[in-house]
């Protein structure tokens, strides 16, 4: 038995039960070997069982102050996740978990050395994703070394947080509480919008959704009244986010232009390749210049950077606007929105791309689908 501060508690055992096979083949896809899914499952109980609840926290008098302040900020977002956004009212985000590591997990990304389509692993709840997850970074680079010696482009990107979808209530952890406050509401609200939609086998669909859902709700939570100096702070953190993405974005596409050509060797596809990575750093280096030497994406560019973390990037962003339009479409209405989000989710892939594209372009759209005329 793990007992929490107050009349909270958790049993290991019950716990092991309902999350045992939830959170290996849910959440990280657990269930290729034995000892992925014991390490996948087990993990997540760790992490549940360094849970206390935060009103329990905050009655501590010796709580570090940064620490309260920020417990404090989590309180107010949350509050704001339920009533202005309609996000799930549960116990997600309403305790906090001291992991004493950077990251929660280490996902491992792979993807061939001429494309951008990244390789996945299919199981049973998720479908089909686009990584593979470890709470322990020496076996997350093991499965890299493989990828890497069967030919591919491999990325390990530390996660500071994850969702289980509402299975279990997700804590707040250690390794993202510290963000600046802006950034750890943008968070929150992008996990638990994986809770309204989730839609197997597509991770762009899913990922895009959260985001979108993040950056509405940031700038509806930062407009409110007493948020004037942390919206200043946001602004600043976010015009610099937007300027890298955008350069991502045009890497991404100038290799998708050079992966379609026809006629080329792999050698030739290989030596444009690395051209444009190189492009891609130099570029990197003048926007940074322009930030005053501000290096807060230096690592994402020393550490594997190539097809792999690229399409990565993508997967975060690409029907971001789409989501945007459609929530407009909505009224700005957040549960019409996420009604109309999961008709969409029900289509075939190819009819949601056709959709994703006339919503970017500001079509009218002949379907069913609640809020999308116009």
């Amino acid at each position: 038995m793990c007992v929490l501060r107050g009349q909270r508690r958790i049993n290991l055992k019950q716990w092991l039960g309902r999350t045992f096979l939830l959170v290996s083949c849910f959440l990280l896809g657990a269930c290729s070997t034995g000892a992925y899914l014991w390490q996948a499952s087990t993990g997540h109980l760790k992490v549940l069982a360094a849970a206390e609840p935060i009103t329990d926290l905050l009655e501590e008098p010796d709580l570090p102050d940064e620490l309260r302040t920020q417990l404090q900020y989590v309180q107010r977002i949350r509050a704001f996740s339920v009533e202005a956004l309609a996000l799930p009212d549960n116990r997600s985000y309403r305790s906090y978990a001291d992991l004493k590591r950077p990251y929660v997990v280490w996902n491992v990304v792979g993807a061939p050395v001429d494309s951008l389509t990244l390789k996945t692993w299919c199981f049973p709840f998720t479908g089909c994703i686009s990584y593979k997850g470890f709470y322990a970074e020496r076996d997350a680079r093991q499965l890299a070394d493989e990828l890497r010696a069967q030919g591919l482009d491999v990325a390990v990107l530390g996660v500071p947080a994850y969702s289980t979808l509402g299975f279990t209530p997700d804590p707040v952890l250690s390794t993202f509480i510290r963000y600046p406050v802006g950034e750890l509401a943008r968070l929150i609200f992008h996990e638990l919008a994986h809770q309204v939609v989730y839609i197997a086998d597509d991770t762009a669909f899913n990922e895009s959704f959260a985001t979108a859902v993040e950056e509405l709700g940031v700038q509806a939570w930062l407009g409110l009244v007493g948020n004037e100096q942390l919206l200043l702070q946001y602004q600043t953190f976010d015009v610099r986010r937007t300027a890298f993405r955008s350069l991502l974005a045009d890497a991404q596409a100038d290799l998708r232009a050079v992966y379609a050509q026809d006629g080329l060797e792999l050698e030739q596809v290989l030596a444009l390749k690395q051209e444009r990575l190189e492009k891609l750093r130099s570029d990197y280096g003048n926007l940074k210049a322009g930030w005053g030497g501000w290096a807060g994406y230096d690592r994402y560019m020393n550490q594997d950077l190539n097809n792999a973390k690229l399409a990565v990037s993508g997967l975060y962003t690409d029907h971001v606007p789409a989501f945007k339009v459609l929530f407009a479409r909505c009224a700005s209405d957040f549960p019409r929105f996420y009604a109309a989000v999961k008709k969409l989710g029900g289509l075939e892939p190819a009819q949601r791309l056709a959709i994703f594209e006339a919503l970017k372009a500001r079509e009218f759209i002949d379907t069913d689908l609640s809020c999308s005329m116009g």
